[in-house]
């Protein structure tokens, strides 16, 4: 079996932070979310990995590699442009071959082992399996409704959903797909949607089973999500953290702190979870929980609590900072001179909030 991961999207709901840095690369628990995603699908044991890249694809392979660090190999696969999911499949179809493989995109975040699933869809002889998890909202989701742990109907985004059950991102399917995929066409959004080749199996008889997720899922695909998902992530990661760096007598640290080597804290007190990077300075300021700062960035003289810093930023005399994502190499300088002004350089599709 081997592994489809699907990085090609734009990323349009998180600029600016996408003008420069491709959306699966934003870092979560200063670590790229694309990262997680290699990650899960190699404790369940697939180490054939094709990534579905789109105009990002030089930073992707330059970011992945060819999968050394994670003992998997890493295929490539351009996308020229977003035309759906069902289209990604079909663009990887040399890559894929007639092997099964487990599809996973690439901004989600999930909880569960993978594996249980991979074992349940080769136990069943499965022609597709489908990962479900019980939403508020179905109506901003492809649903699926079922006949016990059969899949008996999926649709993209219903008006009037007959389920809460929403497809997570998450798919095994076995190569009768790519036959179901050549039967269908663009929907309204002019895209090929995975979710009507699937109904093409269901509608041929073919086996699709549902796997019901047990833990948590996070879609990073706007702001509030990713400090969600870094929360979700601070508070998930494996025990004990790790403690590299450097932290003088007048600092103090509560919780579970990561210091990244060659960094140094000093007249600060640190709540954690908190993740900081190599290299970084933290001085004579307050760091709360559930923040990550990444590497080479220095924060003076401020406090910062549930944000995401970015690598190379440098946070100095800048108040209290809150619920923030700060893009890579940003500079945030306060001042005390009067009368008092702020000067702004903000990039296309910016938000800033004063207070």
């Amino acid at each position: 079996m081997k592994g489809l991961i699907l990085s090609g999207g734009r990323g349009t709901r998180l600029r600016p932070f996408t003008y420069a840095c491709a959306k699966q690369l934003i870092p979560v628990a200063n670590k790229p979310i694309l990262f997680y995603g290699i990650e899960a699908l190699r404790k369940a044991g697939l180490t054939e990995i094709g990534i579905v890249t789109g105009n990002n694809r030089e930073e992707i392979v330059t970011a992945v590699g060819e999968g050394e660090r994670w003992g998997v190999r890493i295929t490539a696969i351009h996308q020229a442009e977003p035309r759906g999911l069902a289209h990604a499949v079909q663009v990887a179809r040399p890559f894929l071959g007639e092997d099964g493989f487990l599809m996973y995109l690439g901004d989600n975040l999930i909880g569960d082992d993978l594996s249980g699933m991979v074992e349940r869809f080769n136990a069943k002889n499965a022609d597709a399996m489908v990962m479900l998890a019980e939403v508020q909202e179905p109506e901003r989701f492809g649903i699926a409704e079922m006949d016990g742990e059969r899949v008996v109907r999926v649709v993209e985004k219903p008006r009037q959903p007959r389920s809460n059950l929403a497809l997570v991102g998450v798919y095994l399917f076995n190569p009768l797909i790519h036959e179901a995929i050549n039967e269908i066409t663009p929907s309204w959004r002019n895209e090929l949607e995975i979710t009507d080749a699937i109904q093409v199996l269901v509608a041929r008889g073919a086996r699709v089973e549902a796997y019901r997720l047990t833990g948590w899922w996070k879609d990073t695909g706007r702001v509030d999500d990713l400090l969600e998902a870094n929360r979700v992530m601070l508070d998930w990661w494996p025990k004990p953290v790790t403690l590299a760096g450097e932290v003088d007598a007048n600092s103090q640290l509560e919780g579970d702190v990561e210091l990244g080597p060659g960094s140094l804290v000093a007249g600060s007190i640190i709540r954690g979870p908190v993740a900081i990077g190599a290299d970084c300075r933290v001085a004579r300021s307050y760091i709360g929980p559930y923040t990550s700062i990444g590497a080479g960035s220095a924060v003076e003289n401020t406090e910062l609590e549930h944000s995401i810093v970015m690598e190379g930023c440098s946070l100095r005399s800048a108040g209290r900072i809150t619920d923030s994502v700060i893009g890579k190499n940003t500079t945030v300088t306060g001042v005390k001179s009067r009368p008092q002004a702020h000067r702004l350089l903000l990039g296309h599709d910016s938000f800033l909030v004063i207070s």
